[in-house]
């Protein structure tokens, strides 16, 4: 977690400095990294002046909180209602309360020349679960508008229109749970409301609560990662398609059942973290903010800048302050209202270049500091961190960046952006490319360890073998890719099949090394805990609206007569082993053997040593890596029969040490002598360095 300070200017060039040390192949960017962090106080600046709060000790907390004025909010026995629309010669209130037709009495005033509007209402002028929205008229035309600050809109079933409601509960959710979250290794499972149930329907909040939490908890996995949580028009977009950014999607059920889940899984000790989508917008003029006012510069940039060439949506305007203080209060408003733990932050690549990363292959530094860069979003993720932290020191934020920006994921203390972590997205990629290009008897082990750590050591890291991302239509889930059409057969725990196998040895060993040479945390998407066997196809008109593919086949994993259970059990003891050891948090990976003729790689990490054989047809008895001296025992071998193995190596079996004259392996003069049997992975730990250490 980061603790985050303002930067003085006079500091900036130490902070250059420190960044450069850490890293020297960015010494001849040091004038760039100079002008990057001076444009960040420049700008924090900007917006504490434009606000007279220049000297306000939480100048940039104060600021983020655009959502207690914008907006419908009942105080002062009354309802005061402000919207910005600076292009707008008249706005109206149009519902339910006024049979959807603008009149003088629901018109709002302007109230400065900056494009601020007022309206005040009487208490008996609305009524909870009224439904409305604004009629905006603007020089030359006139429209419907969700308002920007909603904080809840609905789909009518018949009409599919979308209005904004009016929420005031007679009871406020009240919370149960006093929630800080803990300084622990995230072990995070991503997970999406609408599709966590096993009926071809839109699952809800509450099931979401009731039926998929305590799975969560029993896994093992200490955080939560929800997709698709504020409001967007479109199910299929998951959620990437905002529309109402202070709106919790109504399709899952009410605020307060939103609140109940955070809340239940703050009661499990889980954190909870929600994708946050500020690097474009739905381009909806109904719905969303395009032509909100009716000009397109509003909110985003005018002309073909304004527009996502691939995603067709609308692209932040991040150099306007009055877009600033709408994206920091979004941040601070999930934060406040519905406690949450945190936020990925979802396709940062697309905003940190012009050219949104499109065909870049980044291949260079140079392509990190040159005038393809867009100052102004880099700028507010700083900033949109500084207010995270500022604000809940313990939430966490997670930088999604295929480019390896440098520096997204350092503290700001460090000359940084203040992502806490960034996602290590080549190596989904990278099992992608072994599983569906390469023949296992033809993997380079040499240059999958490259590959396994190939990230940027002075920033966090967080693994996976596969998300969301992997797993869409067209492509398929990793153990599909390994089995294949076998899986609809031969999934039965009698069934003896070649191919179920060894996708099934493969599997656990693929999850288990991306787990081991983590940097400091671990992904995984819901249901492929187990080897969940098909891809997400949301409902749509190429599949016919269909539900099937928009689920979790839970029972795959309930029923112990199929093998979706031993590979379910293999994914509890992983991440029980990882959080026993405390393996993430020490960063430091040490190499002790790898070969390709052999396909065995051994590497040690804080008092575990972990070895892989990958080779298809050879087991090797009395095997010798160097390793450091000791007496070791196995804690965790993938070929054990209740994870779906062979039980070919006795556990039980204490190993030691041996010395030898001649050790040519990182200047280790013992080696362990092991039993490595066909596509397992053992670990081992080294009993004399955990009787000085206390597991957790």
């Amino acid at each position: 977690m980061n603790t985050i300070v303002n930067v003085p200017s006079m500091s900036i060039h130490h902070l250059v400095d420190t960044i450069v040390h850490n890293d020297p192949w960015l010494a001849p960017y040091r004038s760039q990294l100079t002008h990057r962090l001076i444009a960040i106080e420049a700008r924090r600046q900007q917006l504490c002046h434009t606000q007279q709060q220049d000297h306000a000790p939480n100048a940039l907390i104060d600021i983020a909180s655009g959502h207690e004025y914008f907006g419908l909010h009942f105080r002062n026995n009354q309802w005061q209602f402000h919207e910005w629309a600076p292009n707008a010669s008249a706005i109206y209130l149009v519902g339910d309360m006024n049979q959807w037709q603008p009149s003088a009495e629901f018109q709002f005033q302007r109230i400065d020349g900056h494009g601020h509007w007022e309206l005040l209402l009487p208490e008996t002028a609305l009524q909870h679960g009224q439904h409305y929205r604004l009629h905006m008229v603007w020089p030359g035309g006139e429209g419907p508008r969700i308002p920007a600050y909603a904080r809840r809109v609905v789909q009518d079933s018949q009409t599919l229109i979308f209005s904004a409601q009016v929420w005031r509960p007679k009871s406020p959710y009240c919370w149960k749970n006093h929630f800080k979250r803990p300084n622990v290794t995230p072990l995070i499972y991503e997970a999406h409301v609408g599709m966590a149930q096993e009926e071809g329907k839109v699952g809800s909040y509450q099931e979401f609560t009731v039926n998929t939490l305590p799975r969560i908890k029993a896994a093992g996995y200490n955080t939560i990662q929800l997709m698709g949580i504020p409001e967007h028009p479109y199910y299929g977009s998951f959620g990437y398609h905002v529309s109402s950014y202070f709106a919790p999607a109504s399709r899952f059920g009410s605020p307060e059942a939103l609140m109940e889940l955070i809340d239940t899984a703050h009661g499990m000790g889980i954190s909870v973290l929600i994708d946050l989508v500020h690097s474009h917008a739905v381009a909806n003029h109904v719905e969303g903010l395009g032509l909100y006012d009716g000009t397109s510069y509003q909110f985003f940039h005018e002309g073909p800048r304004g527009r996502h060439p691939a995603w067709d949506s609308c692209c932040f305007n991040y150099a306007k302050p009055e877009v600033l203080h709408f994206l920091l209060s979004n941040c601070r408003y999930w934060l406040d209202n519905f406690k949450v733990d945190g936020f990925r932050f979802d396709g940062i690549t697309s905003m940190l270049y012009h050219d949104h990363g499109l065909g870049q292959a980044f291949t260079s530094y140079d392509h990190y500091f040159n005038h393809n860069v867009d100052l102004d979003a880099l700028t507010y993720l700083a900033l949109a961190n500084q207010v995270i932290h500022n604000l809940r020191p313990d939430a966490i934020t997670i930088a999604e960046d295929m480019s390896g920006m440098p520096g997204l994921a350092l503290p700001t203390a460090q000359g940084g952006i203040g992502f806490d972590y960034r996602f290590a997205m080549g190596i989904p990629d990278l099992w992608i490319k072994y599983t569906k290009d390469i023949r296992d008897e033809d993997w380079s082990i040499v240059h999958l360890w490259h590959e396994l750590i190939n990230r940027r050591h002075d920033e966090k890291t967080i693994s996976y073998t596969e998300s969301h991302d992997q797993a869409l239509v067209g492509d398929k889930t990793l153990i599909f890719r390994l089995a294949d059409a076998a899986m609809y057969w031969h999934m039965n725990r009698d069934d003896e099949h070649l191919l179920i196998d060894r996708a099934i040895a493969l599997h656990k060993m693929l999850r288990l090394v991306t787990l081991a040479t983590a940097g400091h945390g671990y992904l995984n998407f819901m249901g492929n805990e187990f080897g969940h066997p098909e891809w997400i196809d949301f409902p749509r008109e190429g599949n016919h609206w269909s539900y099937h593919h928009a689920r979790r086949q839970w029972s795959l994993a309930d029923n112990p007569n199929l093998k979706y259970c031993l590979l379910n059990n293999f994914d509890q003891a992983m991440l029980a082993l990882c959080k026993t050891y405390d393996a993430l948090r020490y960063s430091d990976v040490h190499l002790l053997w790898v070969r390709d003729d052999d396909k065995v790689l051994a590497f040690e990490r804080h008092g575990l040593i972990w070895v892989f054989n990958f080779h298809a047809n050879k087991s090797f008895t009395d095997y010798s890596i160097p390793a450091p001296a000791g007496e070791y025992e196995v804690i965790l071998s993938s070929d054990d029969e209740r994870f779906g193995g062979h039980n070919r190596l006795a556990t039980d079996t204490p190993h030691v040490t041996l010395p030898v004259e001649d050790s040519t392996s990182e200047g280790h003069s013992q080696r362990l002598h092991l039993y490595l049997p066909t596509r397992t992975a053992i670990v081992l730990k080294n009993r004399q360095f955990w009787s000085t250490q206390k597991p957790g």
